[in-house]
């Protein structure tokens, strides 16, 4: 079977697509952009820690997606994988989020060997009892760090407050008691269930052919088995967990972030974007730098340039997050509350959705300039059941009305939590 070529030509982009013999899904995105990039990622992160398989119930430790993705970068010959790539003139890295685990190279030649590299050590994995007792000491070390870190304490206070039963609370790298739990064997399943071909997917923004892709896949990948996973997720109330959560650290000015759980937990494919386009264009007319409030909090020194709000949207949860740095987090998230009360009562009006539904389709349009925002937003879509070539079109065709609508029902008053970062008195 050929590769099937999908287009949208209102933006003048497209790609290949392709399953794979292996069972892997393959999507070549043709750029002359100096520098190739590739991700080859699997739909597996640290929510995923209850799951069937083949109706057989499995629970893994909390931070094993994390840890999976650090051992590797190990090869059974010892040769550094990263000196691999340094032989070909390539940057290699990976992450592991919430929902996904990727790795990813990124070089100006050399692509085909560079690919080869990717597929091989990921289709490879080598654990041993000797190198995750090893790496428990390493990771553990990671965990402490970020237990230090102001930016990343708030981040995950702000999903503690929110979520009460979703493993979306849980710090992706884990604890260092959970960590402890982790056994070359528990590896090697965890492995062999998500990192089967079937729940992964490769994507290349390169100068490269769809043919020179697949030859290099024909090369190293090996046909994977039919498998039913079912991930199993609890309930989640659609009440905060906690209201607030403040924490005192080394940080000069106080931080906060505003959690705004969303009122549905599973949803993906297009109503997802749909809601995902929805809600960036409230929080671009609501918060974003050119709004009202923006300029009045700004001028008057109740927020400085690093306040922010997005939408951040997955298939099995999504949030709307809010922060910054201010000198007084109460006040500001009382200006919020307030603000997004004014605007429920008042509604949108045509010319400020007009000027944000803009000013939106110009930035999905934007991402198409760089190869790395391509592959990786690319992939990020894939595992939520969207496709980023669509996103221009389902933001044109959001309506006034949908979003006035999606306004009214997207800030529960018990779906806000507050997290903030003070300075040590």
């Amino acid at each position: 079977m050929s590769f099937e070529i999908f287009e949208n030509k209102s933006i003048d982009e497209k790609y290949y697509y392709k399953k794979h013999k292996s069972g892997l899904d393959v999507y070549v995105i043709p750029k002359n952009h100096g520098t190739g990039y590739a991700v080859f990622g699997t739909k597996f992160g640290s929510i995923d820690n209850n799951f069937r398989v083949n109706g057989e119930e499995m629970r893994i430790p909390d931070g094993i997606a994390h840890f999976l993705e650090h051992k590797m970068f190990e090869n059974e010959d010892g040769i550094d994988t990263f000196k691999k790539y340094a032989k070909y003139g390539a940057s290699a890295n990976a992450y592991t989020s919430s929902d996904i685990t990727v790795y990813l190279f990124s070089a100006t030649a050399n692509m085909t060997e560079n690919l080869e590299i990717l597929l091989d050590f990921v289709s490879h994995p080598y654990f041993t009892k000797e190198t995750v007792d090893k790496e428990q000491g390493i990771i553990g070390q990671e965990i402490r760090m970020y237990d230090d870190n102001p930016n990343w304490r708030l981040y995950f206070n702000m999903l503690r407050a929110m979520y009460k039963n979703h493993p979306v609370n849980i710090d992706t790298a884990g604890t260092v008691e959970t960590i402890a739990e982790i056994t070359a064997e528990t590896l090697h399943k965890t492995y062999a269930t998500f990192y089967n071909l079937r729940n992964m997917a490769l994507c290349v923004c390169a100068d490269i052919t769809p043919e020179e892709v697949e030859k290099v896949c024909d090369a190293v990948l090996k046909e994977a088995p039919e498998l039913n996973v079912e991930r199993i997720y609890p309930d989640e109330p659609k009440a905060v967990n906690l209201p607030e959560i403040s924490e005192k650290m080394q940080v000069s000015m106080p931080m906060f972030a505003v959690g705004i759980k969303d009122p549905v937990q599973l949803e993906e494919g297009e109503a997802l974007a749909k809601k995902s386009a929805e809600m960036s264009i409230i929080l671009r007319i609501i918060f974003g730098k050119a709004s009202d409030f923006y300029s009045r909090l700004y001028s008057d020194g109740t927020v400085n340039s690093s306040f922010s709000a997005a939408f951040d949207a997955h298939s099995a949860f999504s949030y709307t997050e809010i922060s910054g740095l201010a000198k007084d987090p109460d006040k500001v998230y009382g200006e919020i509350l307030a603000e997004i009360e004014r605007y429920k009562e008042k509604g949108i009006d045509e010319e400020e959705f007009n000027r944000a539904k803009r000013a939106l389709y110009a930035a999905s349009v934007r991402v198409f300039d760089s190869t790395d925002d391509i592959a990786n937003s690319f992939l990020a879509y894939l595992f939520c059941g969207c496709n980023l070539f669509s996103e221009s079109s389902v933001i044109a065709s959001v309506t006034l009305d949908e979003v006035n609508a999606r306004l009214k029902t997207a800030f529960p008053k018990e779906a806000f939590a507050l997290s903030k970062v003070l300075p040590l008195e």
